[in-house]
């Protein structure tokens, strides 16, 4: 079987208050296309931990403090060709020093008989 990665799903984990702008960041960079709609977006409220060190300027909590912050998981498909134009997008945004973002391959179901 010969299968190409032409799409992905980029997550990424941020502020309950910062989700419009991130998916508008994302969105608007091309990610989040399905068919003949747009702004395909899923998200999950969570609570996400951290712990600063002396070198982290945290946006949220104090350093060497561990944290729990209640936030959202943001996920949208994107085409390979604008991974990283939208990565680079939700970087600019994302008020977090070192955002989680997690970039999964998908598989097309024509890869499968």
């Amino acid at each position: 079987m010969n299968i190409n990665v032409n799409r992905v799903k980029i997550f990424v984990t941020l502020p309950i208050g910062n989700v419009e702008e991130i998916r508008n960041a994302m969105c608007g960079a091309g990610a989040g296309i399905i068919g003949n709609y747009d702004y395909c977006t899923s998200s999950v409220k969570s609570i996400g931990t951290f712990k600063p060190n002396d070198n982290a300027n945290p946006y949220i909590g104090e350093n060497n403090k561990m944290e729990f912050v209640e936030e959202e998981k943001l996920e949208v498909v994107c085409n390979i060709e604008n991974v990283k134009n939208v990565i680079t997008e939700l970087r600019k945004v994302h008020p977090y020093e070192e955002p989680a973002i997690d970039i999964i391959p998908l598989l097309d179901e024509e890869n499968f008989k």
